[in-house]
């Protein structure tokens, strides 16, 4: 459990925030890269198929980049909160000039109707719904299967925790010796920057229950497509109505 009010909407919107992020991104999304095209290669439709995708919570549009450059002829809405991350966005997004566009949109606070368009052929998500409160969790996922057309997928990026402690003590173990340099830096953050990291998880919920809120929410065909300790993908698809 975490205390204090929640500043990940506070976080985002700050530009020396945000230009920190964006500093060292590449090498963090590197480290991704090959996620990104798992998810990519998930989708259901063929390499000159013409489609329209979602990427909700887009940030600077990596997932976004991975299914443009795999579908020559998909195109993509990527919907963000921050204004300071679309603007990232668009220099990172050059490439896919007249194949993208970015609105407006807070995935805590914000209806569905308005900014955004009434369906999708599929939706992504990367490391984003962690920060959403798990109420929000459901009925987001809610939301996007009503938007999905039939047969159409979500895929979600993100981690998740651990129920038992037991696992949670092993996954922090083969992390810290993966990485023992964020193990030492982690163990000797300043008081401010130890409020930070437990604002920063403090919805990050375990693997288990976002599944039952996309069983609960409709989607069939659900499943952990795959997963490295805490870091998984998931998702599933709406299946279309019998005629």
């Amino acid at each position: 459990m975490t205390t204090g009010d929640d500043q990940n909407a506070a976080v985002w919107q700050s530009r020396d925030a945000v230009e920190k992020w964006v500093a060292v991104e590449g090498e963090r999304e590197a480290a991704r890269a090959a996620q990104r095209q798992l998810m990519a290669d998930l989708l259901p439709f063929g390499p000159d198929e013409p489609f329209t995708f979602l990427d909700l919570g887009a940030g600077t549009g990596a997932a976004a980049r991975a299914v443009l450059g795999s579908y020559p002829r998909a195109e993509a809405v990527l919907a963000d909160f921050s204004d300071q991350m679309m603007a990232e966005g668009a220099r990172a997004m050059a490439p896919y000039d007249g194949r993208y566009r970015y609105v407006a949109f807070d995935m805590i606070t914000d209806p569905w109707a308005g900014t955004l368009p009434d369906s999708f052929d599929a939706v992504v998500s990367s490391q984003c719904v962690h920060h959403v409160p798990d109420e929000r969790k459901a009925t987001l996922f809610a939301e996007i299967h009503a938007h999905l057309a039939p047969g159409g997928w979500y895929l979600n990026f993100d981690p998740v925790s651990a129920d038992d402690p037991i696992v949670a003590a092993a996954w922090r173990r083969a992390a810290d010796r993966a990485d023992p340099g964020a193990a030492a830096k982690a163990a000797h953050r300043t008081p401010d920057e130890q409020a930070r990291w437990e604002n920063h998880i403090r919805y990050i919920a375990p693997l288990d229950r976002q599944l039952g809120y996309l069983r609960a929410a409709g989607f069939q065909a659900v499943d952990v497509f795959w997963k490295h300790l805490d870091s998984v993908i998931y998702g599933g698809c709406r299946v279309p109505q019998p005629t």
